[in-house]
């Protein structure tokens, strides 16, 4: 390796030898929530904080009623108490199934098995190595930026890869390593509903629009394309704001890096770079395999929908994850057979135990979490929100552009009180995609703006399932890192993307564009 590229992956960037901060508001936010309880027992106190709200709540016979467009019928919603014998029986008798069946639990763990073993292996730092030798690390936080958004292609599965990889890229590149992790948590998370293409989060939403349209007797209906032109230039815009972001706010605010992590910047070997390329064909041959049980029209891993078609929806949300596991431990397996990291069986396990070894503080904060967001939805009170803010925003009695806005920013409020986008849309498009329709506003406008509030705020809310999972990654780098490092970190991110996003959707409304493929913006 050329002394000028072992420069490139040593040398830190200028905001790092600064050590300066930016925005007091921001080291308020993170040393107010550091000094908070461990994570943890934070999930804890906010479970009280729900226990004891439900129980006033319900005592004040507080309900809603409102046409769920998933269950096709009219819902009637009261807030739940769980301080009295039946929610003390939840509590206890659900404990363990709030634990076990919290969603992102299993999703990062059988994950991290395949992702240990490329780490274990050396893998990773090899072929960051290899790619950072020749890269500008100005583009370093683009490229991490846009690899987030459009990982939202797999769902779920940017949180377990790009996330950690983000860091670890900075880090190897001399640059702060939670700058790369909040870069890629802010295109993940933040930039979770635009995309280049469509992905599973299209046709969900898409679906629930239909049916609200369907029940309020309106003979319209959209395709899953619909919002596809809009989403695919915010995923332009949201690079191009999540760059400025890390570059001028996020990185030069962390100061110097002083952590306890340092990259392995030795040049790479001979016998590295022939298990680089023996990993390189082991992935080849994976990926044809893979393909095979995918692509074609009867492929295996194609399950028949209720009309008879066969598609890849049931393996994108179970199949998926396994799928990943295998798509690190194959390459991963061939780079350490290749150098003799892994002769053995037990070298194997070992590189997946040590995986699981730091997923224990993951384990024990999910299990915290989880019971907080299972009694968060046990209770209504985030539907009882949901349909408060609802009725504010219908009594606000504003029409076209202006409602838009008010829209998206109710929108991004709500997501503070609910996670799911499909279960808060289930809730919404009932009531607003009729509402806004009979103001001359076409359904597929109501959904991308919605889209806009929901994936903006994402990044700042502990009931994003991912949330706790993210201080956890950060703890790697960062021992003392917690809520409020996370929470200052992400906020100028939150902040910039709903404002940006907001002003394209205005922008692209006074052009008169269409959102999608035959979906304009006015009935």
């Amino acid at each position: 390796m050329s002394n000028q590229n072992k420069n490139t992956l040593q040398s830190p960037t200028p905001t790092n030898g600064k050590n300066k901060e930016i925005g007091g508001f921001l080291k308020g936010v993170e040393i107010i929530g550091n000094k908070l309880p461990h994570p943890a027992m934070l999930f804890f106190l906010l479970s009280l904080a729900v226990i004891l709200i439900s129980h006033f709540v319900a005592m004040q016979g507080v309900s809603v009623t409102y046409f769920d467009a998933r269950a096709k019928a009219e819902v009637t919603k009261k807030a739940v108490s769980l301080l009295n014998a039946e929610g003390l029986r939840y509590m206890f008798n659900s404990a363990t199934k709030n634990y076990t069946g919290f969603a992102p639990l299993g999703t990062v763990l059988v994950a991290m098995l395949g992702v240990g073993v490329a780490e274990w292996s050396g893998l990773f730092n090899t072929t960051l190595k290899k790619l950072l030798m020749n890269a500008n690390p100005k583009f370093l936080t683009p490229i991490v930026l846009f690899a987030g958004i459009m990982s939202n292609i797999a769902s779920d599965a940017g949180y377990v890869i790009v996330i950690p990889i983000g860091a670890l890229i900075f880090a190897m590149a001399g640059r702060h390593p939670l700058a790369g992790m909040a870069a890629a948590f802010a295109g993940v998370s933040g930039g979770f509903s635009a995309n280049l293409l469509l992905g599973t989060t299209d046709p969900l939403l898409t679906g629930i629009t239909n049916q609200a349209l369907i029940a309020a007797g309106i003979d319209m209906s959209l395709d899953p394309t619909c919002n596809w032109y809009f989403l695919a230039a915010s995923t332009f815009l949201l690079t191009i704001v999540g760059t400025f972001v890390t570059d001028k706010i996020v990185e030069p605010n962390l100061g110097t890096y002083t952590g306890e992590y340092r990259p392995d910047n030795t040049p790479i070997t001979e016998l590295e770079n022939k298990a680089l390329r023996n990993a390189g064909i082991a992935l080849v041959i994976y990926v044809v395999i893979m393909a095979l049980l995918m692509f074609p029209a009867n492929a295996v891993f194609r399950s028949a929908e209720p009309n008879g078609e066969l598609t890849l929806k049931t393996f994108m949300h179970g199949g998926l994850i396994p799928a990943i596991l295998l798509l690190f431990l194959v390459p991963g397996l061939a780079y350490g057979r290749t150098t003799g990291k892994i002769r053995t069986s037990h070298d194997l396990v070992t590189s997946m135990t040590e995986a699981m070894k730091s997923m224990g503080g993951y384990m024990v904060l999910a299990f915290f979490a989880s019971q907080f967001i299972a009694y968060f939805g046990k209770t209504n009170l985030g539907l009882i929100v949901s349909f408060k803010g609802a009725d504010a925003l219908e009594a606000a009695g504003l029409t076209g552009l202006p409602l838009i806005v008010l829209f998206i920013i109710l929108s991004a409020f709500l997501n503070l009180f609910m996670g799911s986008a499909s279960a808060k849309w289930a809730i919404m498009a009932p009531i607003f995609v009729p509402m806004m329709y009979r103001l001359g506003l076409s359904p597929a406008l109501t959904q991308v703006a919605y889209r806009i509030g929901d994936s903006s705020t994402n990044i700042i809310t502990p009931l994003m399932s991912y949330f706790a999972m993210i201080v956890v990654f950060m703890n790697k780098y960062e021992k003392d890192a917690g809520l409020g490092t996370l929470t200052s970190m992400m906020l100028p991110y939150s902040m910039s993307f709903l404002l940006f996003w907001g002003i394209m959707m205005c922008l692209w409304m006074l052009a008169g564009l269409p959102v999608g493929p035959g979906a304009g913006l006015y009935i």
